[in-house]
């Protein structure tokens, strides 16, 4: 088993070197990197925050929200840095920043012109 191992780690590379193996190869490679982790990791949560911030901006009474401490409810009132949430026990306040976005219910149907458009 020794030997084996032994033979796969004391191979070298040709001698033309390959494709990526010239003086670019380096920033080529953290290039592709960065491209990567921009479009797979660092655009999507900027898209989704945007989202969530214009979703706050909006808020209005009647809508059904979720706070990130776990509440479900209907905002009653709607200030400039908090809203009031009827929770079916009561009403509590909380800062719209901490107001994660839109309550649906599991299966609850899509908004209508999402609906028409697919028709």
């Amino acid at each position: 088993m020794h030997q084996v191992l032994y033979s796969m780690f004391s191979q070298t590379a040709p001698e033309g070197g390959g494709p990526l193996s010239g003086p670019l190869s380096m920033p080529l490679m953290m290039l592709l990197m960065f491209g990567v982790f921009y479009f797979v990791l660092w655009r999507p949560q900027s898209k989704e925050r945007k989202k969530v911030e214009s979703f706050r901006q909006n808020l209005k009474k009647g809508d059904r929200v979720w706070t990130q401490g776990g509440l479900i409810g209907t905002a009653t009132q709607v200030e400039d840095q908090a809203v009031y949430l009827d929770i079916g026990a009561g009403k509590v306040r909380v800062l719209k920043s901490f107001v994660g976005g839109e309550f649906k219910e599991k299966g609850e149907a899509a908004e209508p012109a999402k609906l028409e458009a697919k028709k």
